[in-house]
Protein backbone atom coordinates (compact mmCIF):
# COMPACT_ATOMS: atom_id res chain seq x y z
CA UNK A 1 0.00 0.00 0.00
CA UNK A 2 3.34 2.13 0.06
CA UNK A 3 1.64 3.91 -3.41
CA UNK A 4 -1.71 4.76 -2.08
CA UNK A 5 -2.22 8.03 -1.92
CA UNK A 6 -5.84 8.83 -0.92
CA UNK A 7 -7.36 7.05 2.21
CA UNK A 8 -10.92 6.46 3.61
CA UNK A 9 -10.86 5.14 6.97
CA UNK A 10 -13.85 4.22 9.01
CA UNK A 11 -13.74 4.25 12.43
CA UNK A 12 -16.89 2.49 14.45
CA UNK A 13 -18.64 3.05 17.58
CA UNK A 14 -16.75 -0.47 19.07
CA UNK A 15 -13.64 0.76 18.26
CA UNK A 16 -14.02 4.64 19.89
CA UNK A 17 -15.84 3.52 23.15
CA UNK A 18 -13.89 2.77 26.43
CA UNK A 19 -15.30 -0.12 28.59
CA UNK A 20 -16.79 1.88 30.19
CA UNK A 21 -19.29 3.00 27.10
CA UNK A 22 -17.60 6.34 26.96
CA UNK A 23 -15.31 7.78 24.30
CA UNK A 24 -12.25 6.52 24.77
CA UNK A 25 -9.85 10.21 24.53
CA UNK A 26 -6.83 8.21 24.99
CA UNK A 27 -7.15 6.03 22.29
CA UNK A 28 -8.73 8.82 20.02
CA UNK A 29 -5.54 10.73 20.65
CA UNK A 30 -2.99 7.72 19.27
CA UNK A 31 -5.05 7.32 16.77
CA UNK A 32 -5.57 10.51 15.09
CA UNK A 33 -1.62 11.20 15.81
CA UNK A 34 -0.59 8.41 13.78
CA UNK A 35 -2.77 9.96 11.26
CA UNK A 36 -1.99 12.76 10.99
CA UNK A 37 2.24 11.73 10.53
CA UNK A 38 1.66 10.09 7.47
CA UNK A 39 -0.66 13.03 6.09
CA UNK A 40 2.14 15.27 6.44
CA UNK A 41 4.20 12.49 4.23
CA UNK A 42 1.80 13.12 1.94
CA UNK A 43 -0.94 11.03 2.05
CA UNK A 44 -4.54 11.82 2.17
CA UNK A 45 -7.12 11.07 4.28
CA UNK A 46 -10.86 11.43 4.45
CA UNK A 47 -12.18 10.10 7.79
CA UNK A 48 -15.85 8.84 8.46
CA UNK A 49 -16.66 8.54 12.21
CA UNK A 50 -18.70 7.21 14.47
CA UNK A 51 -18.55 8.29 18.02
CA UNK A 52 -21.37 11.35 17.85
CA UNK A 53 -24.22 8.66 20.23
CA UNK A 54 -21.38 7.85 22.69
CA UNK A 55 -20.38 11.63 23.44
CA UNK A 56 -24.11 12.57 23.74
CA UNK A 57 -25.18 10.04 26.02
CA UNK A 58 -22.39 10.67 28.35
CA UNK A 59 -22.88 14.34 28.53
CA UNK A 60 -26.74 13.67 29.12
CA UNK A 61 -25.73 11.05 31.73
CA UNK A 62 -27.51 7.80 29.64
CA UNK A 63 -24.47 5.96 29.10
CA UNK A 64 -26.03 2.38 28.15
CA UNK A 65 -29.38 4.00 28.68
CA UNK A 66 -30.52 5.26 24.98
CA UNK A 67 -33.58 2.93 23.90
CA UNK A 68 -35.74 4.45 21.12
CA UNK A 69 -34.52 6.71 17.70
CA UNK A 70 -35.82 9.96 19.50
CA UNK A 71 -33.37 9.51 22.27
CA UNK A 72 -30.24 8.50 19.76
CA UNK A 73 -31.12 11.40 17.50
CA UNK A 74 -31.30 13.56 20.81
CA UNK A 75 -27.71 12.13 21.78
CA UNK A 76 -26.61 12.47 18.41
CA UNK A 77 -27.40 15.88 18.18
CA UNK A 78 -25.62 17.08 21.30
CA UNK A 79 -22.74 14.37 20.92
CA UNK A 80 -21.53 15.95 17.24
CA UNK A 81 -20.12 19.11 18.57
CA UNK A 82 -18.46 17.02 21.71
CA UNK A 83 -16.75 14.63 18.77
CA UNK A 84 -15.61 17.62 16.50
CA UNK A 85 -14.13 19.19 19.74
CA UNK A 86 -12.45 16.31 20.52
CA UNK A 87 -10.96 15.66 16.85
CA UNK A 88 -10.27 19.28 16.38
CA UNK A 89 -8.06 19.46 19.78
CA UNK A 90 -6.53 16.63 18.51
CA UNK A 91 -5.26 17.26 14.76
CA UNK A 92 -4.90 21.26 15.95
CA UNK A 93 -2.11 20.08 17.87
CA UNK A 94 -0.34 17.53 15.18
CA UNK A 95 -0.55 21.13 12.67
CA UNK A 96 -3.66 19.35 10.69
CA UNK A 97 -6.64 21.07 9.77
CA UNK A 98 -9.67 19.40 9.60
CA UNK A 99 -13.57 19.84 8.04
CA UNK A 100 -16.79 18.82 9.45
CA UNK A 101 -18.91 17.17 6.44
CA UNK A 102 -22.53 15.67 7.75
CA UNK A 103 -24.09 13.63 4.93
CA UNK A 104 -27.21 12.40 4.48
CA UNK A 105 -28.24 9.68 1.44
CA UNK A 106 -30.04 12.44 -0.73
CA UNK A 107 -26.98 14.23 -0.95
CA UNK A 108 -25.74 11.11 -2.81
CA UNK A 109 -28.24 10.09 -4.74
CA UNK A 110 -28.89 13.11 -6.47
CA UNK A 111 -26.78 13.59 -9.28
CA UNK A 112 -25.66 17.37 -8.73
CA UNK A 113 -25.23 17.28 -5.58
CA UNK A 114 -23.10 14.02 -5.66
CA UNK A 115 -20.48 16.54 -8.01
CA UNK A 116 -20.80 19.18 -5.83
CA UNK A 117 -20.16 17.13 -2.61
CA UNK A 118 -17.22 15.58 -5.01
CA UNK A 119 -15.88 19.02 -5.80
CA UNK A 120 -15.88 20.14 -2.06
CA UNK A 121 -14.51 16.59 -1.04
CA UNK A 122 -11.08 17.39 -3.91
CA UNK A 123 -11.35 20.89 -2.51
CA UNK A 124 -10.42 19.85 1.11
CA UNK A 125 -7.69 17.38 0.26
CA UNK A 126 -6.20 19.83 -2.29
CA UNK A 127 -5.63 21.83 0.67
CA UNK A 128 -4.55 19.02 2.66
CA UNK A 129 -7.44 19.01 5.34
CA UNK A 130 -8.53 16.04 6.68
CA UNK A 131 -12.18 15.93 6.12
CA UNK A 132 -14.25 14.09 8.89
CA UNK A 133 -17.84 12.75 8.17
CA UNK A 134 -20.59 11.40 10.27
CA UNK A 135 -23.64 10.82 8.88
CA UNK A 136 -26.50 13.38 10.02
CA UNK A 137 -28.02 11.10 12.39
CA UNK A 138 -30.62 13.47 13.99
CA UNK A 139 -32.54 14.00 10.67
CA UNK A 140 -31.58 10.60 9.14
CA UNK A 141 -33.79 7.51 11.11
CA UNK A 142 -33.00 4.49 8.73
CA UNK A 143 -29.24 5.40 9.03
CA UNK A 144 -29.51 4.76 12.30
CA UNK A 145 -31.63 1.73 12.10
CA UNK A 146 -29.36 0.38 9.71
CA UNK A 147 -25.78 1.54 11.26
CA UNK A 148 -24.66 2.46 7.80
CA UNK A 149 -21.22 4.49 8.07
CA UNK A 150 -19.63 1.18 6.67
CA UNK A 151 -21.89 1.72 3.70
CA UNK A 152 -21.22 5.53 3.81
CA UNK A 153 -17.74 5.26 3.41
CA UNK A 154 -17.90 3.32 0.78
CA UNK A 155 -20.28 5.44 -0.86
CA UNK A 156 -17.62 8.61 -0.35
CA UNK A 157 -14.35 6.47 -1.22
CA UNK A 158 -16.04 5.32 -4.56
CA UNK A 159 -17.08 9.02 -4.89
CA UNK A 160 -13.80 10.83 -4.76
CA UNK A 161 -12.01 7.87 -6.31
CA UNK A 162 -10.28 6.56 -3.70
CA UNK A 163 -7.02 4.35 -3.58
CA UNK A 164 -7.89 2.59 -0.28
CA UNK A 165 -11.04 1.98 1.84
CA UNK A 166 -10.28 1.17 5.60
CA UNK A 167 -12.66 -0.18 8.00
CA UNK A 168 -11.61 0.01 11.26
CA UNK A 169 -13.90 -2.31 13.83
CA UNK A 170 -13.78 -4.56 17.19
CA UNK A 171 -12.60 -7.98 15.02
CA UNK A 172 -9.48 -8.51 13.50
CA UNK A 173 -11.09 -9.20 10.09
CA UNK A 174 -13.78 -11.10 8.39
CA UNK A 175 -13.69 -15.12 10.25
CA UNK A 176 -15.34 -17.80 8.16
CA UNK A 177 -16.05 -21.18 9.81
CA UNK A 178 -13.48 -20.37 12.57
CA UNK A 179 -10.69 -18.26 10.95
CA UNK A 180 -9.96 -14.99 10.24
CA UNK A 181 -9.27 -14.83 5.80
CA UNK A 182 -6.99 -13.23 4.64
CA UNK A 183 -7.75 -11.72 1.08
CA UNK A 184 -11.44 -12.09 -0.80
CA UNK A 185 -11.20 -11.76 -4.39
CA UNK A 186 -13.52 -13.47 -6.46
CA UNK A 187 -16.15 -15.51 -3.87
CA UNK A 188 -17.43 -12.71 -2.23
CA UNK A 189 -21.24 -12.74 -3.24
CA UNK A 190 -20.78 -16.77 -1.67
CA UNK A 191 -19.42 -15.23 1.22
CA UNK A 192 -22.45 -12.62 1.69
CA UNK A 193 -25.26 -15.31 1.11
CA UNK A 194 -23.83 -17.69 3.91
CA UNK A 195 -23.56 -14.84 6.13
CA UNK A 196 -27.90 -14.26 5.21
CA UNK A 197 -28.71 -17.74 6.11
CA UNK A 198 -26.64 -17.51 9.40
CA UNK A 199 -28.07 -14.92 12.02
CA UNK A 200 -25.33 -12.24 12.53
CA UNK A 201 -24.04 -10.45 15.97
CA UNK A 202 -23.80 -7.26 16.66
CA UNK A 203 -21.36 -5.30 18.66
CA UNK A 204 -22.43 -4.15 22.05
CA UNK A 205 -21.84 -0.37 20.75
CA UNK A 206 -22.38 -0.53 16.81
CA UNK A 207 -25.56 -0.55 15.31
CA UNK A 208 -24.07 -2.82 12.50
CA UNK A 209 -22.63 -6.09 11.38
CA UNK A 210 -20.17 -7.80 9.43
CA UNK A 211 -22.77 -7.61 6.73
CA UNK A 212 -22.53 -4.01 6.39
CA UNK A 213 -19.04 -4.22 5.77
CA UNK A 214 -19.29 -6.67 3.49
CA UNK A 215 -21.90 -4.55 1.31
CA UNK A 216 -19.20 -2.31 1.67
CA UNK A 217 -16.70 -4.21 0.13
CA UNK A 218 -19.61 -4.47 -3.14
CA UNK A 219 -19.68 -1.07 -3.26
CA UNK A 220 -15.76 -0.49 -3.18
CA UNK A 221 -15.01 -3.22 -5.31
CA UNK A 222 -17.54 -2.11 -8.05
CA UNK A 223 -15.24 1.39 -8.29
CA UNK A 224 -11.84 -0.71 -8.40
CA UNK A 225 -11.24 0.23 -4.90
CA UNK A 226 -9.30 -2.18 -2.03
CA UNK A 227 -10.58 -2.60 0.74
CA UNK A 228 -9.70 -3.71 4.46
CA UNK A 229 -11.11 -5.04 7.47
CA UNK A 230 -9.06 -4.33 10.58
CA UNK A 231 -8.99 -4.64 14.41
CA UNK A 232 -8.81 -1.03 14.57
CA UNK A 233 -7.49 -0.97 18.53
CA UNK A 234 -4.11 -2.91 17.48
CA UNK A 235 -0.96 -0.90 18.21
CA UNK A 236 0.11 0.74 15.21
CA UNK A 237 -2.17 -0.75 12.72
CA UNK A 238 -2.64 2.27 10.87
CA UNK A 239 0.93 2.39 10.08
CA UNK A 240 0.75 -1.44 9.40
CA UNK A 241 -1.52 -0.65 6.61
CA UNK A 242 -0.10 2.16 5.22
CA UNK A 243 3.41 1.05 5.09
CA UNK A 244 2.02 -2.94 3.42
CA UNK A 245 1.63 -4.65 5.97
CA UNK A 246 -0.88 -7.74 5.81
CA UNK A 247 -3.20 -7.20 8.41
CA UNK A 248 -6.96 -8.27 9.24
CA UNK A 249 -8.84 -8.73 5.58
CA UNK A 250 -8.20 -7.57 2.40
CA UNK A 251 -11.32 -7.57 -0.14
CA UNK A 252 -9.56 -7.08 -3.99
CA UNK A 253 -11.56 -4.69 -6.19
CA UNK A 254 -12.92 -5.66 -9.83
CA UNK A 255 -10.71 -5.19 -12.25
CA UNK A 256 -12.42 -3.14 -14.63
CA UNK A 257 -12.73 0.11 -12.95
CA UNK A 258 -16.38 2.25 -13.43
CA UNK A 259 -16.01 6.14 -13.97
CA UNK A 260 -17.62 8.53 -12.01
CA UNK A 261 -21.03 8.66 -13.18
CA UNK A 262 -21.10 4.55 -13.64
CA UNK A 263 -19.87 4.40 -9.90
CA UNK A 264 -23.18 6.99 -9.67
CA UNK A 265 -25.29 4.95 -11.21
CA UNK A 266 -24.51 1.49 -8.98
CA UNK A 267 -24.30 2.94 -5.98
CA UNK A 268 -25.47 6.27 -5.30
CA UNK A 269 -28.95 5.54 -6.32
CA UNK A 270 -31.21 2.90 -4.20
CA UNK A 271 -33.07 1.03 -6.54
CA UNK A 272 -36.75 1.34 -6.29
CA UNK A 273 -37.46 -2.09 -8.56
CA UNK A 274 -36.77 -4.76 -10.56
CA UNK A 275 -36.77 -6.53 -13.77
CA UNK A 276 -36.08 -10.24 -14.64
CA UNK A 277 -34.82 -10.67 -17.98
CA UNK A 278 -33.99 -13.91 -19.54
CA UNK A 279 -30.35 -15.70 -20.64
CA UNK A 280 -30.31 -14.21 -23.59
CA UNK A 281 -31.43 -10.33 -22.36
CA UNK A 282 -28.57 -10.92 -20.10
CA UNK A 283 -25.85 -12.09 -22.34
CA UNK A 284 -26.66 -9.35 -24.45
CA UNK A 285 -25.93 -6.89 -21.41
CA UNK A 286 -23.19 -9.05 -20.20
CA UNK A 287 -21.08 -9.30 -23.06
CA UNK A 288 -22.26 -7.63 -25.83
CA UNK A 289 -22.93 -3.93 -24.37
CA UNK A 290 -26.17 -3.71 -25.54
CA UNK A 291 -29.29 -2.02 -23.97
CA UNK A 292 -31.82 -3.89 -22.25
CA UNK A 293 -35.05 -4.21 -24.99
CA UNK A 294 -38.41 -5.11 -24.00
CA UNK A 295 -38.36 -8.50 -25.37
CA UNK A 296 -36.04 -9.92 -23.05
CA UNK A 297 -37.86 -8.57 -19.97
CA UNK A 298 -40.40 -11.14 -18.57
CA UNK A 299 -41.13 -10.00 -14.94
CA UNK A 300 -41.47 -6.58 -13.01
CA UNK A 301 -41.32 -6.78 -9.54
CA UNK A 302 -42.26 -3.20 -7.54
CA UNK A 303 -43.27 -0.39 -8.61
CA UNK A 304 -41.35 2.79 -10.02
CA UNK A 305 -41.87 5.90 -12.69
CA UNK A 306 -39.80 6.78 -15.57
CA UNK A 307 -36.05 7.76 -14.32
CA UNK A 308 -35.99 5.78 -11.36
CA UNK A 309 -33.22 3.58 -11.18
CA UNK A 310 -33.49 -0.45 -11.58
CA UNK A 311 -32.12 -3.48 -11.09
CA UNK A 312 -31.72 -5.90 -14.12
CA UNK A 313 -32.11 -9.46 -12.41
CA UNK A 314 -31.37 -12.70 -14.57
CA UNK A 315 -31.64 -16.21 -13.21
CA UNK A 316 -31.79 -15.04 -9.08
CA UNK A 317 -28.95 -12.91 -9.10
CA UNK A 318 -28.41 -8.74 -9.60
CA UNK A 319 -26.72 -8.37 -13.31
CA UNK A 320 -26.93 -4.96 -13.80
CA UNK A 321 -28.97 -1.91 -12.69
CA UNK A 322 -29.47 0.97 -14.74
CA UNK A 323 -32.01 4.16 -15.29
CA UNK A 324 -34.94 2.91 -16.75
CA UNK A 325 -37.02 4.70 -19.58
CA UNK A 326 -40.40 3.85 -18.49
CA UNK A 327 -42.29 3.33 -15.51
CA UNK A 328 -43.63 -0.51 -14.12
CA UNK A 329 -46.80 0.14 -15.22
CA UNK A 330 -46.07 0.50 -18.80
CA UNK A 331 -43.25 -2.01 -18.75
CA UNK A 332 -46.12 -4.62 -18.25
CA UNK A 333 -47.85 -3.97 -21.08
CA UNK A 334 -44.81 -3.98 -23.32
CA UNK A 335 -42.62 -6.76 -21.83
CA UNK A 336 -42.06 -9.69 -23.99
CA UNK A 337 -42.91 -7.67 -27.25
CA UNK A 338 -40.61 -5.99 -29.86
CA UNK A 339 -39.17 -2.41 -29.70
CA UNK A 340 -41.71 -1.78 -33.10
CA UNK A 341 -44.72 -2.11 -30.83
CA UNK A 342 -43.88 0.50 -27.99
CA UNK A 343 -46.05 3.19 -29.54
CA UNK A 344 -48.85 1.49 -30.44
CA UNK A 345 -49.14 -0.79 -27.09
CA UNK A 346 -48.39 2.32 -24.99
CA UNK A 347 -49.84 5.58 -26.92
CA UNK A 348 -46.16 7.23 -26.91
CA UNK A 349 -42.48 6.36 -27.28
CA UNK A 350 -39.56 7.40 -24.79
CA UNK A 351 -37.13 4.85 -26.75
CA UNK A 352 -36.70 1.68 -27.96
CA UNK A 353 -34.65 0.63 -25.06
CA UNK A 354 -36.26 0.13 -21.06
CA UNK A 355 -32.53 0.82 -20.13
CA UNK A 356 -30.16 2.67 -22.67
CA UNK A 357 -26.40 1.00 -22.65
CA UNK A 358 -25.13 4.36 -21.57
CA UNK A 359 -27.72 4.75 -18.62
CA UNK A 360 -26.45 1.04 -17.33
CA UNK A 361 -23.90 -0.28 -14.97
CA UNK A 362 -22.78 -3.93 -14.65
CA UNK A 363 -22.26 -5.09 -11.59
Amino acid sequence: MTQTKTIVVKIGSSTLAAKSGKLDHDFMGTFCKEMAHFQKMGKQFILVTSGAIIAGSERLGKVGRLRTIPEKQAASAVGQSLLMHAYETIFHSCGITIAQVLLTRDAISDRHRYIHVRHTFEELLRLNVIPIINENDPVSVDEIKVGDNDTLAALVASLIGADLLVLFTDVEGLRVKGKIVDVVENNLDEIIQGIVSQKTTKSIFGTGGILTKLEAAKVAGGAGIPMIIAQGRKEKVLSKIVEGEKVGTLFVPRENKLDSRKRWLAHGLPATGSIVVDGGAAEALLTQGRSLLPVGVREVEGEFEPGDVIRIVSAGKEVARGLSNYGSQDILKIKGKRASEIEKLLGYHAGDEIVHRDNLVLL
